[in-house]
């Protein structure tokens, strides 16, 4: 491994029981001034005031995740306390496409810093970004503004696929049409201009340089699926080797400070001289460290619209061929997958309500012997690899209860076989699960995924990427004071 990894219990300092003060925190009744634009969470939170922030002269770190279809900010201190949150909406612009993106999270990533309290903006020491994977831009390497549309994390160039499976190893992560490659490779030949001041960047890259002002520097974890090597630390020699090599980013290590904060923008909010901005990561990274999982076995099962797994591991697992592959987190591994199965099949056959008074009457220490494959449309990415997989989900019982029951259980057993293909193809085997997104509310499923698994299955205490974010950013901040 390459010198420049951390330790992982430096990546994650604050991983011990909280403090008398940090309590005295979590019972405060006061929290951050609400807006329209900003939620309280029902998962525990720890809140502090104007008060408790200038008495114990704290420095405070800011996190932000873009997601689908909005974003939002946390901003904790050094033992985890949250200090505020909120989040936007991507507001609907339009112009020769459908959608605006690049005006939309501009606007939006200002929005978020205007939101941060005013009185708490001069102890922010450190900021970073998470964006959704894959999604990726290509702008002009001497103003940052970009040439084309961005390419969106679920947009696939299939075009690209032949030209990138000739020059990648078997199985590659890249191996895959929304690949970050398979996306510049399209680009690269379509395009007759630009070429030569033009320049790769992430969503995430992108938004931090607005911040920091430095074109050209992204992270190992949004570089993954551009083909960096994070085992390596380098671009492979089969990458660097191509034309459009001359395109990619600089990386380092998630959570580096980059920069300070660009002079304009720390006048314009309030942010204190000695601010940086910090490398970041992607949307489901971020979702993991906000879940404070740690050890080697430890995963977290987010049960969104789709089923999405990640695990702590000492090993390195890739193999496309099942949609499997891993990033790296400091000395470790997170290997994982996402099923096309999950909420979004639910709320085809369900509404909320339906979900919430069926689950109530169904005893999850029974196993149901229904045995269905929960899919939204044709096509499973992992465990199975099969884009013609048919969703199975009959025949369906007279009873309501019965068929729910059903199909959660049948989520469960899919979940259980990922984790199986994982521990086969050489992952550290799981121990404990910690579960994030809606499906997380859920205490009849998660005693079905208990029993399924056969693992101790909870509830991750925080579940928002932006916390992880923020943590990225306390990492950045502490490695300029050591």
């Amino acid at each position: 491994m390459a010198a420049s990894v951390y330790h992982s219990t430096f990546f994650f300092p604050f991983l011990c029981p909280f403090s008398a003060k940090l309590r005295h925190y979590r019972s405060k009744t006061e929290l951050y001034n609400t807006t329209s634009n900003e939620v309280r969470t029902q998962a525990p939170m720890t809140f502090a005031s104007k008060k408790d922030t200038e008495e114990a002269g704290k420095r405070l770190y800011l996190g932000m995740d873009f997601g689908t279809s909005g974003a939002r900010y946390a901003l904790i201190d050094k033992q985890g306390a949250i200090y505020s949150q909120g989040k936007k909406e991507y507001p609907l612009y339009t112009s020769e496409e459908p959608m605006d993106w690049v005006r939309s999270w501009k606007t939006t990533l200002f929005s978020l810093l205007e939101d941060v309290p005013s009185h708490l903006r001069p102890l922010i020491a450190s900021i970073s970004i998470d964006g959704t994977s894959a999604t990726t831009m290509i702008v002009d390497s001497n103003t940052g503004d970009p040439l084309c549309r961005p390419y969106l994390y679920n947009e696939s160039c299939v075009d690209a696929l032949p030209v990138v499976k000739s020059i990648a190893p078997a199985n590659h992560t890249v191996c895959t049409g929304s690949s970050t490659l398979c996306k510049l490779v399209s680009w690269w030949n379509i395009e007759d201009s630009n070429k030569n001041s033009a320049l790769l960047l992430h969503q995430a890259d992108w938004l931090l340089w607005l911040l920091h002002g430095k074109l050209g520097v992204s992270d190992y974890n949004n570089a993954l699926k551009v083909g960096y090597d994070p085992e390596l630390d380098s671009y492979p020699p089969w990458l660097l080797a191509q034309p459009y090599s001359q395109l990619l980013p600089t990386v380092t290590a998630p959570g580096t400070s980059i920069g300070c904060l660009k002079e304009d923008i720390r006048s314009q909010f309030g942010f204190p001289e000695d601010c940086v901005v910090c490398t970041g990561t992607t949307d489901s990274i971020a979702a993991f460290l906000a879940a404070r999982a740690t050890q080697p076995g430890k995963a977290v099962t987010s049960l969104g619209s789709t089923l999405a797994i990640k695990l702590l591991s000492t090993s390195r697992i890739e193999d496309a061929r099942f949609g499997v592959y891993s990033h790296r987190l400091d000395d470790k591994w997170l290997v994982g997958g996402a099923s096309n199965t999950g909420g979004a099949v639910l709320r085809q056959l369900f509404t909320d309500e339906q979900l919430d008074k069926l689950s109530e009457q169904i005893n999850p220490m029974e196993a149901s012997p229904l045995d269905y494959y929960p899919l939204k449309a044709a096509g499973e990415r992992f465990p199975v690899a099969d884009p013609n997989l048919a969703p199975r989900l009959h025949p369906r019982p007279e009873s309501d209860v019965e068929y729910l029951h059903g199909i959660l259980e049948s989520i469960a057993r899919i979940e259980a076989k990922a984790y199986s293909l994982l521990k086969d193809m050489g992952a550290t085997q799981v121990e404990e699960v910690f579960t994030a997104g809606g499906g997380a509310k859920n205490e009849k499923w998660t005693k079905i995924r208990e029993r399924v698994l056969g693992l101790p299955v909870s509830r991750a205490l925080q579940t928002e990427a932006a916390y992880g974010a923020a943590l990225l950013a306390l990492k950045g901040a502490q490695q300029i004071v050591n």
